[in-house]
Protein backbone atom coordinates (compact mmCIF):
# COMPACT_ATOMS: atom_id res chain seq x y z
CA UNK A 1 0.00 0.00 0.00
CA UNK A 2 1.25 3.51 -0.84
CA UNK A 3 1.46 5.79 2.18
CA UNK A 4 -0.38 9.11 1.94
CA UNK A 5 2.30 11.60 0.82
CA UNK A 6 0.52 14.26 2.85
CA UNK A 7 1.30 12.36 6.05
CA UNK A 8 3.58 14.45 8.27
CA UNK A 9 6.59 13.27 10.21
CA UNK A 10 8.04 10.85 7.67
CA UNK A 11 10.97 11.56 5.39
CA UNK A 12 10.10 11.18 1.74
CA UNK A 13 12.50 10.40 -1.10
CA UNK A 14 12.52 11.08 -4.82
CA UNK A 15 14.05 8.64 -7.32
CA UNK A 16 14.65 9.97 -10.83
CA UNK A 17 15.14 8.26 -14.13
CA UNK A 18 17.71 10.19 -16.22
CA UNK A 19 17.35 10.01 -20.02
CA UNK A 20 14.00 11.40 -21.09
CA UNK A 21 13.20 12.56 -17.55
CA UNK A 22 15.97 14.98 -16.51
CA UNK A 23 18.14 14.99 -19.65
CA UNK A 24 16.84 15.35 -23.20
CA UNK A 25 18.93 12.74 -25.03
CA UNK A 26 16.50 11.73 -27.79
CA UNK A 27 18.50 13.28 -30.64
CA UNK A 28 21.76 11.90 -29.22
CA UNK A 29 20.39 8.38 -29.01
CA UNK A 30 18.99 8.59 -32.52
CA UNK A 31 22.38 9.77 -33.88
CA UNK A 32 24.30 7.06 -32.02
CA UNK A 33 22.06 4.31 -33.35
CA UNK A 34 22.15 5.79 -36.88
CA UNK A 35 25.95 5.82 -36.85
CA UNK A 36 26.00 2.27 -35.47
CA UNK A 37 23.56 1.06 -38.14
CA UNK A 38 25.55 2.66 -40.95
CA UNK A 39 28.70 0.96 -39.69
CA UNK A 40 27.00 -2.41 -40.21
CA UNK A 41 25.21 -1.48 -43.43
CA UNK A 42 21.76 -1.61 -41.83
CA UNK A 43 18.66 0.53 -42.24
CA UNK A 44 19.09 3.24 -39.62
CA UNK A 45 15.39 4.01 -39.19
CA UNK A 46 14.53 0.35 -38.66
CA UNK A 47 17.38 -0.13 -36.18
CA UNK A 48 16.29 2.92 -34.18
CA UNK A 49 12.68 1.74 -34.18
CA UNK A 50 13.73 -1.61 -32.69
CA UNK A 51 16.18 -0.01 -30.25
CA UNK A 52 13.45 2.19 -28.78
CA UNK A 53 11.59 -0.83 -27.41
CA UNK A 54 14.36 -3.35 -26.66
CA UNK A 55 17.62 -3.57 -24.75
CA UNK A 56 20.82 -3.44 -26.87
CA UNK A 57 21.49 -7.19 -26.88
CA UNK A 58 17.90 -7.82 -27.94
CA UNK A 59 18.23 -5.15 -30.62
CA UNK A 60 21.33 -6.83 -32.04
CA UNK A 61 19.56 -10.20 -32.09
CA UNK A 62 16.75 -8.73 -34.19
CA UNK A 63 18.59 -6.44 -36.58
CA UNK A 64 21.98 -8.18 -36.91
CA UNK A 65 21.52 -11.83 -35.85
CA UNK A 66 24.60 -12.95 -37.80
CA UNK A 67 26.90 -10.56 -35.95
CA UNK A 68 28.80 -11.20 -32.73
CA UNK A 69 26.67 -9.40 -30.11
CA UNK A 70 29.75 -8.63 -28.02
CA UNK A 71 31.33 -6.85 -30.98
CA UNK A 72 28.08 -4.99 -31.59
CA UNK A 73 27.89 -3.89 -27.97
CA UNK A 74 31.51 -2.74 -27.93
CA UNK A 75 30.88 -0.62 -31.02
CA UNK A 76 27.75 0.87 -29.47
CA UNK A 77 29.57 1.70 -26.22
CA UNK A 78 32.36 3.37 -28.18
CA UNK A 79 29.85 5.59 -29.98
CA UNK A 80 27.96 6.39 -26.79
CA UNK A 81 31.12 7.36 -24.95
CA UNK A 82 32.18 9.62 -27.82
CA UNK A 83 28.74 11.22 -27.80
CA UNK A 84 29.10 12.02 -24.09
CA UNK A 85 32.42 13.74 -24.86
CA UNK A 86 31.34 15.67 -27.95
CA UNK A 87 27.55 15.68 -28.18
CA UNK A 88 25.22 18.49 -27.22
CA UNK A 89 22.97 17.81 -24.24
CA UNK A 90 20.12 19.78 -22.75
CA UNK A 91 18.53 19.44 -19.33
CA UNK A 92 14.75 19.64 -19.38
CA UNK A 93 13.29 22.92 -18.16
CA UNK A 94 12.93 22.82 -14.39
CA UNK A 95 15.55 20.11 -13.81
CA UNK A 96 18.20 22.38 -12.29
CA UNK A 97 15.68 24.22 -10.12
CA UNK A 98 14.17 20.94 -8.94
CA UNK A 99 17.37 19.10 -8.04
CA UNK A 100 18.80 22.15 -6.28
CA UNK A 101 15.66 22.39 -4.13
CA UNK A 102 15.92 18.83 -2.81
CA UNK A 103 17.80 18.06 0.38
CA UNK A 104 20.99 15.95 0.04
CA UNK A 105 20.35 12.34 0.93
CA UNK A 106 16.69 12.47 -0.07
CA UNK A 107 17.00 11.79 -3.79
CA UNK A 108 18.76 9.44 -6.18
CA UNK A 109 19.24 8.63 -9.86
CA UNK A 110 18.13 5.26 -11.24
CA UNK A 111 19.26 4.72 -14.82
CA UNK A 112 19.64 1.97 -17.40
CA UNK A 113 22.75 3.79 -18.61
CA UNK A 114 26.22 3.72 -17.05
CA UNK A 115 27.45 6.00 -14.28
CA UNK A 116 30.35 7.56 -16.21
CA UNK A 117 27.98 8.63 -18.98
CA UNK A 118 25.47 10.06 -16.53
CA UNK A 119 28.22 12.03 -14.80
CA UNK A 120 29.47 13.27 -18.16
CA UNK A 121 26.02 14.46 -19.19
CA UNK A 122 25.35 16.09 -15.84
CA UNK A 123 28.69 17.89 -16.02
CA UNK A 124 27.77 19.17 -19.48
CA UNK A 125 24.39 20.46 -18.30
CA UNK A 126 25.41 21.72 -14.85
CA UNK A 127 23.08 19.40 -12.93
CA UNK A 128 24.16 18.17 -9.48
CA UNK A 129 24.90 14.47 -8.98
CA UNK A 130 23.49 12.86 -5.81
CA UNK A 131 25.33 10.46 -3.50
CA UNK A 132 23.16 7.55 -4.67
CA UNK A 133 23.27 6.60 -8.36
CA UNK A 134 22.08 3.15 -9.40
CA UNK A 135 23.23 2.36 -12.95
CA UNK A 136 23.19 -0.63 -15.30
CA UNK A 137 26.30 -2.09 -13.71
CA UNK A 138 24.81 -1.97 -10.21
CA UNK A 139 22.05 -4.52 -10.81
CA UNK A 140 21.69 -7.81 -12.65
CA UNK A 141 18.05 -7.11 -13.50
CA UNK A 142 17.24 -3.80 -15.16
CA UNK A 143 13.92 -2.05 -15.62
CA UNK A 144 11.09 -3.16 -15.76
CA UNK A 145 12.30 -5.29 -12.85
CA UNK A 146 11.71 -3.56 -9.49
CA UNK A 147 15.33 -4.26 -8.50
CA UNK A 148 16.88 -0.92 -9.61
CA UNK A 149 14.42 1.20 -7.64
CA UNK A 150 14.50 -1.10 -4.63
CA UNK A 151 18.32 -0.92 -4.67
CA UNK A 152 18.20 2.89 -4.67
CA UNK A 153 15.70 2.95 -1.81
CA UNK A 154 17.86 0.58 0.23
CA UNK A 155 20.94 2.74 -0.31
CA UNK A 156 19.00 5.80 0.84
CA UNK A 157 17.67 3.94 3.88
CA UNK A 158 14.13 4.38 2.64
CA UNK A 159 11.08 2.13 2.54
CA UNK A 160 9.32 1.78 -0.81
CA UNK A 161 6.20 3.52 0.46
CA UNK A 162 8.30 6.61 1.25
CA UNK A 163 9.53 6.92 -2.34
CA UNK A 164 8.31 8.88 -5.33
CA UNK A 165 9.55 7.71 -8.73
CA UNK A 166 9.75 10.20 -11.63
CA UNK A 167 9.75 8.46 -15.02
CA UNK A 168 8.94 8.94 -18.69
CA UNK A 169 9.12 5.38 -20.07
CA UNK A 170 6.74 2.42 -19.66
CA UNK A 171 9.52 0.08 -18.49
CA UNK A 172 10.57 2.54 -15.79
CA UNK A 173 7.00 3.14 -14.68
CA UNK A 174 6.49 -0.61 -14.37
CA UNK A 175 9.73 -0.90 -12.39
CA UNK A 176 8.62 1.72 -9.88
CA UNK A 177 5.13 0.28 -9.52
CA UNK A 178 6.45 -3.24 -8.97
CA UNK A 179 8.74 -1.80 -6.29
CA UNK A 180 5.65 -0.57 -4.42
CA UNK A 181 6.37 3.13 -4.93
CA UNK A 182 4.35 6.16 -5.96
CA UNK A 183 5.07 6.84 -9.64
CA UNK A 184 4.55 10.11 -11.50
CA UNK A 185 5.06 10.40 -15.24
CA UNK A 186 6.59 13.39 -17.04
CA UNK A 187 7.54 14.53 -20.55
CA UNK A 188 4.95 12.50 -22.46
CA UNK A 189 1.86 13.85 -24.23
CA UNK A 190 -0.37 11.27 -22.54
CA UNK A 191 -0.09 9.30 -19.33
CA UNK A 192 1.88 6.06 -19.30
CA UNK A 193 -0.30 3.22 -18.03
CA UNK A 194 -0.19 2.89 -14.26
CA UNK A 195 1.20 6.27 -13.21
CA UNK A 196 -0.42 7.87 -10.19
CA UNK A 197 -0.08 11.34 -11.74
CA UNK A 198 0.87 12.63 -15.17
CA UNK A 199 2.57 15.89 -16.14
CA UNK A 200 3.14 16.90 -19.73
CA UNK A 201 6.54 18.32 -18.84
CA UNK A 202 9.01 18.04 -15.99
CA UNK A 203 8.70 21.78 -15.42
CA UNK A 204 4.98 21.40 -14.65
CA UNK A 205 5.82 18.82 -11.97
CA UNK A 206 8.55 20.75 -10.13
CA UNK A 207 6.36 22.36 -7.48
CA UNK A 208 4.53 19.14 -6.63
CA UNK A 209 7.72 17.06 -6.49
CA UNK A 210 9.33 19.53 -4.11
CA UNK A 211 6.15 19.55 -2.02
CA UNK A 212 6.18 15.74 -1.84
CA UNK A 213 9.79 15.73 -0.67
CA UNK A 214 9.21 18.57 1.76
CA UNK A 215 6.22 17.04 3.48
CA UNK A 216 3.57 19.28 1.94
CA UNK A 217 0.55 17.96 0.11
CA UNK A 218 1.73 17.32 -3.46
CA UNK A 219 -1.32 15.32 -4.42
CA UNK A 220 0.39 11.92 -4.57
CA UNK A 221 -1.56 8.78 -5.15
CA UNK A 222 -4.12 10.61 -7.29
CA UNK A 223 -5.12 8.97 -10.54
Amino acid sequence: MIDDPGRSGATRYVLFDVDGTLIDAVDNQRLVWRTWAERYGLDADEVHRVALRTRPMETFAQVAPERDPRECLAALHELEDEDVRSGTYTAFAGASELLSALQPGTWALVTSNYEHRVRGRFARTGLPVPDVLVDAAAVEEGKPSPVPYLRAAARLGARPEQCLVIEDAPSGVESGLRAGMTVWGVNTPSAVDGVHRHFGTLHEAVRDIVAFAGGCDGGGGER
